[in-house]
């Protein structure tokens, strides 16, 4: 058996693969597939096997996997094209007879009426289509995202979390490191085909509750400024977001709004046999980085 992680050399992939050997799964077992072999070398280095692949070429997944296999698939950043891009994953998936196809998906699955939603939910309908045993991912939003606690220092500069979610509206976050955790238990242990986790953190917090969190920690006030939705995307663009990505992230705060994203099932703690990393925690992690 080897477990073949596609994106491997994104911040997720590199996690799940630090999580793999750290369980004790030789790296001789894991394949890591990227678009270069530059981008791997690290990983090439410390005996992990390389598959050089690209999402937009289906023709280089050509014998990529094997039947005894176990691959992740993370999804792609091309939003608005990451369904097509799968496809070439999951139909050579399929051409392998692969033991089980694991994807990284969004919370709340063909549930999430928000746009950035739309390429997972059509991913999921792709997978269940091909027969494959998989596992489907569904990850609430990172604490350690644009915008949170990877933006900390423009926060802290700017004294406010800028959104057009509505005040008193709840995420249930956890940071990148519990998720890509996760996605190594259902890769590495038995029981997880054919099954749906909606992965988040255990509790789920308000975005003044984050600019108080914040505050507290740092010793600088900041504060949650919610703006309208139209004010919300013209402060992005004239900020140098694409307009086309300044709407998907309008989109997500009205999801927001209407708690598409602030479910509580408690997936994500089960996995990790453990609770999942406290808002607080990922706050003073970043500030003492």
């Amino acid at each position: 058996m080897s477990i073949v992680i596609t994106g491997a050399t994104g911040q997720l992939g590199r996690l799940v693969i630090a999580d793999l050997l750290a369980a004790g799964v030789p790296a001789g077992d894991i394949t890591a597939v990227a678009r270069s072999k530059e981008k791997a070398a690290d990983l090439a280095e410390q005996g992990v096997g390389l598959q050089v692949a690209d999402y937009d070429r289906p023709d280089t997944f050509a014998g990529a996997f094997a039947p005894e296999d176990r691959v992740l698939l993370i999804s792609g950043t091309d939003i608005g094209r990451r369904a097509a891009q799968h496809a070439a994953v999951i139909d050579a998936a399929k051409t392998a007879g692969v033991a089980q196809l694991a994807y990284t998906g969004v919370f709340g699955g063909p549930e999430a009426d928000f746009r950035l939603a739309d390429d997972h939910r059509a991913t999921e309908r792709l997978i269940l289509d091909s027969g494959l045993p998989h596992t489907f991912l569904r990850n609430n939003w990172y604490t350690d995202a644009p915008g949170l606690t990877a933006d900390l220092d423009g926060i802290l500069e700017r004294g406010a979390v800028l959104t057009s979610v509505a005040p008193g509206s709840r995420l249930a976050t956890a940071p990148r490191t519990d998720f890509a955790a996760a996605a190594a238990v259902v890769l590495r242990a038995d029981g997880h085909v054919n099954k749906a986790y909606e992965l988040g953190g255990d509790q789920a917090w308000t975005h003044d509750e984050f600019a108080a969190e914040v505050s507290r920690q740092a010793g600088k006030e900041v504060v949650h400024t919610s703006v309208s939705p139209a004010q919300h995307k013209r402060i992005l663009v004239g900020a140098g977001v694409p307009e086309g990505f300044a709407d998907i992230l309008v989109d997500v705060d009205d999801a927001i709004s209407r708690g598409k994203l602030a479910g509580t099932p408690g997936d994500l703690s089960r996995l990790l046999g453990r609770p999942t990393t406290p808002l607080a925690d990922t706050i003073a992690a970043t500030l003492a980085s």
